[in-house]
């Protein structure tokens, strides 16, 4: 109440002056004087408190009385809305933030499908800018009929699969989408949009998939259930049932080998990571693949004595020093390396799974094998690189690939040549199989042909995996050092 008894203050004090001045006459003019400069002064003090709250963009007037206590009020008032206009500020941008991070697309529009705001998947997905189209209406910038239609009819119980535009309109590429509308508010609604193309293409191959399978199973079952039927019923002397049993014996291998492909696939795909307890030495690795490459070369020759093809094993250090691995298997030594004789583990090891590396490094050794013509080369290279990581590479003198198949190499059941395939006794799983082993060791697999020219195979080694020949001398010497402190 301090404006209260401040105005009456005031006016007791021009009564006292207007009294002092004179008669009582006097005394009321002045009272009324007084009560008029009174009121006076408090209209001009509001006048200037309510032009300052209109614009709220300079610093506060000096006021009196209740004007000042409103001043304060006010100026407490707009620090609490500023502050939750902040904080809504601040949730609104979280909200933005995570949209903008979402792996969907997100887009809203008004009840006449102006664009309202979206999101960056948003823009990827249909081909928008967010800072040339908000405003504008969508389906005039999504120009597919399924789309259009789709929001015309405005039923929106089912997800809608349309093609997208991506980002560059000029891609070939396009995303296949999956796009969901939800009403809210009054008429405005929320399109989610999802890339299904993975899902799609996944599906795909799981339809391929069992499409193959089923092929490749039903093949030599009819070819079997035809020599059985033949046998069943006709006459045949020893020779012929010898001949269809042999025909019979072959195609039962064809299954087995799919079906246990089939299973080291599963087993694969279900089973964890490998961990770094299991060592491989890598001399022991090279020289089995010499004696698998030379005993499948020889099995391919006419008289099975010698191997049809020219087959070389070699060991590359990180300087580029190269070293033949020795034949046959059970030789005690290395060849010597900067002038030391080396034995088999200093040629470094691999920390793998023994049975999965050894699938993989047979399938692209067996595959050199039966697809390059006799009298052909296949090199088989172990190179250290300098950063610790190792090559292992399958070099053949074949037909080559396309450049067309080898992004499909690796798929299973996919054959370049279905015929040349099954002639050489291919499953057309085999590098399905090296894919999935040399990604769970943490590594990958190359592949560099050319018609004519070859084909080479590389599986890469991450260092994580390996101890290379200088880690395993450093390893042995501080052994060394460990049992000369003990003794």
């Amino acid at each position: 109440m301090y404006w209260l008894a401040f105005g009456f203050s005031q006016l007791f004090f021009a009564i006292v002056v207007g009294g002092l001045a004179g008669s009582w006459s006097a005394a009321l003019l002045g009272a009324l004087a007084g009560a008029w400069a009174w009121w006076l002064l408090y209209a001009w003090q509001g006048m200037r408190f309510f032009r300052w709250a209109k614009y709220a963009n300079t610093p506060p007037p000096f006021l009196l009385g209740i004007w000042s206590h409103l001043e304060y009020f006010w100026r407490r008032q707009q620090r609490k809305q500023q502050k939750a206009l902040r904080v809504l500020e601040q949730d609104l941008q979280d909200l933005q933030s995570a949209l903008q991070a979402s792996p969907n697309g997100v887009l809203l529009v008004d009840e006449l499908w102006r664009i309202v705001w979206l999101n960056q998947m948003a823009e990827e997905h249909f081909g928008l800018d967010a800072r040339r189209d908000i405003g504008h209406i969508l389906t005039n910038l999504v120009r597919s009929p399924d789309f259009c239609n789709y929001c015309t009819v405005a039923d929106f119980s089912h997800p809608l699969e349309v093609q997208g535009r991506g980002s560059n309109a000029m891609s070939v590429d396009k995303p296949q989408l999956s796009v969901v509308v939800n009403e809210y508010g009054d008429g405005k609604k929320l399109l989610l949009s999802r890339d299904i193309t993975i899902l799609q293409k996944n599906e795909s191959m799981r339809r391929d998939f069992v499409a193959n399978v089923s092929h490749e199973i039903r093949t030599p079952l009819t070819i079997f259930a035809g020599f059985v039927e033949t046998l069943q019923n006709l006459p045949l002397g020893r020779d012929e049932q010898l001949h269809y049993l042999g025909m019979m014996q072959q195609q039962t291998a064809r299954m087995q080998l799919l079906v246990q492909d089939l299973l080291t696939l599963s087993r694969l795909e279900a089973s964890p990571v490998p961990g770094l307890h299991e060592f491989i030495n890598i001399h022991t690795l090279l020289v089995r693949c010499h004696d698998e490459a030379h005993a499948l070369s020889s099995a391919l020759a006419p008289d099975s004595s010698k191997a049809v093809h020219q087959i070389s094993v070699c060991w590359v250090d990180a300087q580029g020093l190269q070293v033949a691995i020795p034949v046959p298997a059970d030789a005690p030594l290395c060849e010597k390396i900067d002038g030391e004789v080396a034995r088999p583990q200093c040629m470094g090891r691999v920390l793998a799974a023994d049975q999965e590396l050894h699938s993989a490094v047979a399938n692209i050794v067996t595959n050199a094998v039966r697809y390059t013509p006799a009298g052909g080369r296949i090199q088989v290279q172990w190179r250290w690189q300098a950063d610790g990581s190792a090559h292992f590479s399958v070099r053949d003198s074949g037909p080559g690939i396309a450049p067309e198949h080898i992004p499909r190499l690796t798929e299973r059941f996919y054959r370049v040549d279905r015929s040349r395939s099954r002639e050489t006794g291919g499953t057309g799983l085999g590098l399905a199989i090296v894919k999935h082993v040399i990604q769970r060791h943490g590594g990958q697999l190359l592949v560099e042909s050319e018609l004519g020219k070859g084909s080479v195979f590389t599986l890469v080694l991450p260092a994580a995996r390996l101890q290379t020949p200088q880690a395993l001398a450093e390893e042995a010497e501080r052994k060394r050092e460990r049992e000369g402190m003990l003794v």
